[in-house]
């Protein structure tokens, strides 16, 4: 099985590598548009700011290319940001994979911005969550966040409740960072690559 990671200028490419490498998955890394539409898997990491992400994207044609994929893909973070259809950071037009809009957590006294850290999940649909707990603590770093909506499959509530995990047709995203969510992450990651 050939499970490409897409690289671009937004990435926590080296710790999704760490966390192939303990499933044993072989995987490249790679923008080529060949290697990207034959691979059996994708993910599509992220860590950064949405507009500067989608530019490199469209550069590249690679804004395209993603949502005509046909194989189980997988965004995180940043990467699922993108995946929707518009992002309140620096009024960005997404690839609208997802038909919902990101937003910017508003200031609540005793909430900090961003987010960072663990965080229970819960409402846990799809097969990505198979074997997981409900109320199952993942690590999260953002400032902006995908309203709940048809397409999530998972909830997380910080300020106001939103969505954790999305999925689609063959797209599926994670608004937390799996690959060093522990246990819980490892799993997800198992479980995408078993589709």
């Amino acid at each position: 099985m050939k499970t490409v990671i897409i690289k671009y200028n937004a990435g926590n490419v080296q710790s999704v590598m760490y966390a192939l490498d303990r499933l044993g998955a072989n995987y490249l890394l790679t923008d080529d548009e060949a290697e990207i539409r034959s691979a059996d898997k994708v993910i599509f990491p992220g860590v950064g700011e949405a507009s500067t992400a989608m530019a490199y994207l469209r550069e590249r044609g690679l804004d395209k290319l993603i949502p005509s994929l046909k194989q189980p893909v997988l965004g995180t973070c940043v990467g699922m940001q993108l995946m929707c259809r518009y992002s309140e950071e620096n009024d960005t037009t997404c690839m609208g994979i997802f038909d919902i809009d990101v937003r910017r957590f508003p200031a609540e006294p005793g909430f900090k911005v961003p987010h960072t850290g663990w965080n229970s999940i819960h409402t846990l649909q799809g097969p990505l969550t198979e074997g997981l707990a409900e109320n199952a603590y993942v690590y999260f770093v953002h400032s902006y966040a995908a309203d709940v909506c048809p397409e999530t499959t998972a909830v997380c509530d910080y300020v106001r409740p939103f969505s954790a995990m999305l999925h689609r047709d063959n797209f599926y995203a994670a608004q937390f960072h799996a690959e060093i969510s522990g246990d819980v992450g490892q799993r997800l990651l198992e479980n995408f690559l078993k589709l």
